[in-house]
C-alpha cells in the first residue's frame, strides 16, 4: 500500500511539473509547414528570367587564392568610356556590400563604333561574403531586368560554360534573342571570392565570351 502512495505522488508531481512549463518550452505536437509544403509563390517575370540565368555548374577555386577588383582604363582591347552618355548611377544592385569589399562599373567603347552606340557594361565585386556563384547569380537578374530595359528584348536562354581564361573559375554565356536585329549577351564570372557580369550588345555567346574573358584578366587582378 505504502509503494502505491509513493508511486502515486510522484505521478502528481511530475503533472504539475509539466503545467508549470513555459509553454515555449513545451516541444510542439504540430509543427509548420515546411517549404516544401507550402504553397508556392506566384510566378514573376523575374523569377523567370533568374531561372535562365541560374549557371550550369558551380565555380572553381581560383588558383591564386583571392583577387580583387579595380576600373582599368582599357579591358580586352576596349577603351573605358568616359564623359558625356555614360552612366552616373547604378543600374543593378550589387547585392551587401561589407568593409572591404570593392564594385565596379564600367561601360566600355568597341572601336571604331560611334557615340550613340549601345556600350558594353561591366559590373563586378571581390570579397564576397557567401557563395560567389550567388552573387553572381544576383548581379545576372538585376542586369537582364537593366537589359530588357534598354534595348535587349526576348527571352533569356540557358546560361553555358565557357573558356574562363588563366584567372579559373568559372565563365558562362546566356542571350537574349531578339526578333530582329542583332543578340545581345550577358556573360558572368564566379571564382573563389569574386563574381562580375557583363551585358554585350550585338554579339554571339561565343564572341562574348572570348571577349568577356580578356575583359576580365583586365578587371580583376
Amino acid at each position: 500500500m505504502t509503494s502505491r502512495i509513493v508511486l502515486a505522488a510522484a505521478v502528481a508531481v511530475a503533472a504539475l511539473t509539466l503545467t508549470a512549463c513555459d509553454p515555449d518550452e513545451i516541444p510542439a505536437t504540430d509543427a509548420a509547414p515546411t517549404a516544401s509544403t507550402a504553397a508556392p509563390a506566384p510566378a514573376t517575370a523575374s523569377a523567370s528570367a533568374a531561372a535562365s540565368a541560374k549557371p550550369s555548374g558551380t565555380a572553381k577555386p581560383s588558383p591564386a587564392g583571392h583577387r580583387t577588383v579595380a576600373e582599368a582604363r582599357t579591358a580586352g582591347g576596349l577603351t573605358l568610356a568616359t564623359g558625356q552618355g555614360t552612366l552616373t548611377d547604378v543600374p543593378v544592385d550589387p547585392g551587401e556590400m561589407r568593409e572591404g569589399m570593392h564594385f565596379v562599373q564600367s561601360e566600355y567603347n568597341r572601336p571604331g563604333q560611334p557615340a550613340t552606340a549601345r556600350k558594353i557594361l561591366v559590373l563586378a565585386v571581390d570579397n564576397v561574403p557567401e557563395d560567389p556563384n550567388k552573387r553572381r547569380e544576383h548581379l545576372w537578374r538585376g542586369l537582364i531586368d537593366y537589359a530588357l530595359g534598354n534595348g535587349s528584348s526576348g527571352t533569356p536562354t540557358t546560361a553555358e560554360p565557357y573558356q574562363a581564361g588563366p584567372l579559373g573559375g568559372s565563365l558562362e554565356c546566356l542571350s537574349l534573342p531578339a526578333k530582329s536585329g542583332p543578340t545581345d549577351v550577358i556573360c558572368g564570372w564566379a571564382d573563389a571570392s569574386t563574381a562580375g557580369v557583363a551585358l554585350l550588345p550585338g554579339t554571339t555567346p561565343a564572341e562574348a565570351g572570348r571577349l568577356f574573358a580578356a575583359i576580365r584578366a583586365d578587371v580583376e587582378h
